[in-house]
């Protein structure tokens, strides 16, 4: 597609790889905001994220997916199926790596998923900020063997090394074709799914390993005031009552933490002045109740 003299770009983009390799701090770093839920925690993610970058020549969608791990439940297999479901449906795989774990049977059971695939894939090799550039050397040398990548990139996402290099290099592989988004358009996922996300993300950074992915958060409700101030009111849910009881805290001391800090990511989101209330409810083992998944938005149909 012409734009003016110049060859519009545009694709989708699929990032895969093991949990907690820094998927969604790559999708952050090059949105520029954060539209994915980012935590220490492994599998953190557990919807596909699009992420939206405009730019004058070309447009890149991102999907962030789940990371590949072995499923424990039919919330896992769920993560599982979106992750894999994206390989034929885009333009261009990442295959992101963490350059300071070394080589495994996640990433044995990744490279089996991408046989066959007709898709081209980059090896990224992520948290570089983390090894001896000497390191990296043996680090390619692991990999590109494996697989016939057409492209091994080094990158920090989160100090931001080598990702320009890795979106130029990412547009020369895209074909021509439309803008499908409006341009100041960051994600396709609606404002209440990155409301949830964003309170999830405090529980989990919060309550480290006590609570460890029994957590989904509904937003009930919202509401703009006519003073401006939107009004939000979501439910935690947990699996059993010992998990609420932390969540509370004493004198509900955590609650007040959690929607301290989400607040004021929401309130960063929304450009406005946000009231938000939260409350936790006990669903005992919805992870393994088609029902619930459901209705907690993790639907299968849709993928």
């Amino acid at each position: 597609m012409s734009n003016g003299e110049k060859t519009y770009k545009s694709g989708f983009i699929t990032i895969i790889g093991r949990p907690n390799v820094g998927k969604s701090t790559f999708l952050n770093k090059v949105i520029g905001q954060k539209i994915a839920i980012m935590s220490d925690k492994a599998q953190t993610t557990r919807n596909k994220i699009q992420g939206v970058l405009t730019t004058e020549e070309a447009q890149m969608i991102f999907i962030d997916t789940p990371g590949i791990h072995k499923p424990k439940h039919r919330l896992g297999q769920f993560m599982i199926k979106v992750a894999t479901n994206t390989l034929n449906e885009v333009d261009l795989i990442l295959f992101m790596v963490n350059a300071s774990e070394g080589f495994g049977r996640g990433e044995e059971f990744i490279l089996e998923k991408l046989q066959g695939i007709q898709t081209k894939v980059f090896l990224v090799i992520n948290k570089i900020d983390l090894v001896h550039p000497d390191d990296l050397i043996t680090i390619i040398d692991r990999y590109k063997d494996k697989f016939p990548f057409s492209e091994i990139v080094p990158i920090s996402a989160l100090e931001g090394n080598n990702v320009d290099y890795l979106l130029h290099t990412i547009q020369k592989y895209l074909p021509e074709g439309p803008q499908y988004y409006p341009s100041d358009q960051v994600t396709d996922h609606p404002e209440r799914f990155i409301i949830a996300e964003l309170i999830r993300e405090k529980v989990l950074q919060l309550t480290r390993e006590e609570i460890p992915h029994s957590v989904a958060v509904i937003i009930e409700k919202i509401e703009t005031r006519e003073n401006g101030t939107v009004h939000i009111m979501a439910a935690i849910i947990v699996e059993r009552d010992s998990q609420k009881g932390i969540i509370i805290g004493k004198q509900g001391s955590m609650l007040k933490e959690i929607g301290k800090r989400a607040r004021t990511d929401i309130e960063n989101l929304l450009g406005s002045k946000v009231f938000l209330e939260l409350w936790v409810k006990v669903q005992k083992d919805w992870r393994n109740k088609a029902s619930l998944l459901k209705e907690f938005g993790y639907r299968e149909d849709e993928y």
